[in-house]
């Protein structure tokens, strides 16, 4: 799939996920804005009683969020090994980490300006929009094509995770396997 901007592309549950009814789906779009930004926008549809949203927070850097539930894109310029993983939390925390390799010699990643989150609760919905400026990726130059893989990982009230992926690597989920970086973003 190549795009100057997603449609917007439903993500697919891993294994036994598939028989999870409070989570019935999420939705993603990611595009390029303007002054050299990514916007991705998700929506997780579900009965949002049943699932387990970390509470909001002082918006900022924190590690570990996709131990509850969390959206990821993970962003590659085709060709080249290095790739970044972004994780967006509905707390209003991020983290931004650079790869230099298939899990190789990751290291956060320095920024000046932060991503800029929204988020919105409803009975039905969680829906999270990131801002991200190309620069303070600094692998990734402006004007390129990008590889992205989008995915999610959706927590219920019962601690159990669903893993989500626009396209799942073989074996355990593995949100970083190459096979994932299935949407091609032109500049």
């Amino acid at each position: 799939m190549t795009f100057a901007e997603s449609k917007w592309v439903p993500l697919g549950t891993f294994g036994d996920a598939e028989r999870d009814r409070i989570a019935h789906g999420i939705n993603v779009r990611v595009c390029r804005g303007q002054s050299d930004t990514l916007i991705f926008q998700y929506v997780l549809l579900a009965e949002m009683p049943g699932i387990r949203v970390p509470s909001a927070q002082s918006p900022g850097r924190a590690d570990g969020l996709w131990k509850h539930t969390c959206f990821e894109a993970f962003v590659a310029i085709p060709g080249t090994p290095g790739y970044y993983e972004l994780n967006f939390s509905p707390a209003q925390q991020w983290a931004i980490y650079r790869f230099r390799g298939y899990r190789e010699r990751m290291s956060p990643t320095d920024v000046t300006v932060p991503p800029e989150l929204n988020v919105g609760r409803f009975d039905d919905r969680l829906e999270l929009d990131a801002v991200v400026r190309l620069p303070e990726l600094t692998a990734l130059e402006a004007g390129r094509t990008l590889k992205l893989a989008l995915t999610a990982v959706v927590e219920d009230n019962s601690g159990t995770l669903s893993y989500w992926a626009l396209k799942h690597a073989p074996g355990k989920p593995d949100f970083h396997h190459p096979d994932g970086f299935v949407l091609e973003l032109t500049p």
